[in-house]
């Protein structure tokens, strides 16, 4: 399938005009970055394992009723999208204190949370994405009071199914973040899941011996960050057991 012309380049991605208006390839990359992009590598196989599993969490998350971007799958590391308008805002969910909300509160890591906790950045990579307030997102217009409804509960969905999937093959999902986009139609607005769920964007620690499955493995450099994800991937029978990390071979 034909790819328009590049429009926008982030850490991770790289998004191109689509093959019909409303539309947008999304390419993965194969960079890691951290601590706002202090840190940087590239790490081989990351990208193709990012776009399958992004694949993976939101086709499940459609076939719950639960609205994304996502329309199919194009190869090894693309995907096509719809086009929408995204929030400026990285949407936290926890489940379990860790990374910043540790450091803020000084709770330990791994501590479980009474219950799913919610917060909000403002996307900004040159202010470090700061923790908002709704308060903040009210006064400077970033998102209506409905869109702070309908977000929280996109979120809460998002959170249960993520949960569930992950318990049942072994991984505890300590926290995650989302983006949310407006799509329009017509007169109205209704808003989608967007950018991508997966390892990059998510906490991810074995149940059992407590080895971490995420991004984290970059950041604290705890091993090969391909292999955390191909053993995600491995799990949630996305690749087939005994396929090596480095030449991930894809189910279709």
């Amino acid at each position: 399938m034909a790819r328009g012309k590049k429009i926008y380049e982030g850490k991770a991605k790289i998004l191109f005009e689509g093959p019909e208006p409303g539309t947008i390839v999304q390419y993965f990359k194969d960079d890691a970055t951290a601590f706002n992009a202090e840190k940087k590598d590239v790490i081989d196989g990351k990208g193709v394992l990012n776009n399958r599993l992004s694949e993976y969490f939101m086709t499940g998350l459609g076939q719950i009723g639960v609205p994304t971007h996502f329309m199919k799958r194009l190869n090894m590391r693309e995907q096509l999208v719809r086009n929408c308008e995204i929030i400026p805002l990285e949407v936290i969910v926890r489940n379990f204190a860790a990374g910043s909300m540790s450091k803020r509160l000084g709770i330990e890591e791994g501590t479980q949370l009474p219950r799913p906790i919610v917060e909000y950045c403002f996307k900004d990579d040159s202010l470090g994405d700061p923790l908002v307030s709704e308060e903040h997102i009210a006064a400077f217009g970033w998102a209506s009071q409905q869109d702070m409804d309908d977000i929280l509960g996109l979120a809460l969905r998002v959170n249960d199914y993520l949960s569930g999937v992950m318990y049942g093959v072994g991984i505890r999902l300590v926290d995650f973040k989302i983006e949310i986009g407006r799509v329009y139609e017509g007169d109205f607005q209704r808003l989608v899941v967007a950018d991508e769920i997966s390892p990059d964007s998510c906490r991810l620690w074995d149940i059992e011996t407590g080895r971490k499955l995420d991004k984290d493995v970059f950041r604290r450099d705890l091993g090969n960050l391909t292999d955390a994800y191909a053993e995600v991937a491995r799990r949630l029978g996305v690749m087939p057991k005994g396929t090596g990390p480095q030449k991930p071979t894809l189910v279709n």
